[in-house]
């Protein structure tokens, strides 16, 4: 597989994650009679993205969040990343500053595996906002779709070895 592509490069989580997956299961089960479902989303699923960026592909995390930019990659891009474990497109918000890079991610976290879904120009997966967008907007899977076909060749980051 080209790991330089803009999509579909598939990859293992670390051990650490079936203690997460263990510990929600026991929480939920705990209050199983509250009818709340304790999922797993948002910011922490968010923050996992940024960690297995930085260790599949050498992403210097920002000390700062909120900002747009997430980090850099090796060769000085700014990047963004977004995870998910719902399987929906990713969500963005204004910012002041976008990154040069966006990379997607989606993970399943019983069976230990994510999936990179775009590895390219961030610009080209917000094209289709509307203009003076407000609060957060997800982007359109069809959108998704057409950066990916539109991503040029070698425009992925590369991964590195863990």
């Amino acid at each position: 597989m080209n790991t330089n592509a803009p999509s579909g490069d598939e990859f293992e989580l670390p051990e650490v994650i079936d203690n997460l997956v263990a510990a929600h299961k026991a929480v939920v089960e705990h209050y199983a009679k509250t009818g709340l479902s304790f999922t797993l989303d948002g910011k922490f699923i968010g923050d996992i993205g940024e960690a297995i960026a930085a260790e599949l592909f050498g992403i210097e995390l920002c000390e700062t969040n909120g900002s747009g930019i997430d980090g850099h990659a090796p060769d000085g891009r700014s990047v963004q990343v977004k995870a998910t474990i719902t399987g929906r497109s990713p969500v963005f918000r204004p910012v002041e500053k976008r990154a040069d890079h966006l990379l997607f991610f989606s993970f399943n976290l019983e069976k230990r595996t994510g999936k990179v879904h775009y590895n390219g120009p961030e610009d080209l997966v917000l094209r289709e906002m509307p203009e003076g967008w407000r609060d957060q907007r997800a982007v359109s899977k069809r959108a998704l779709h057409r950066a990916i076909k539109d991503a040029p060749d070698g425009s992925g980051l590369p991964r590195i070895d863990r």
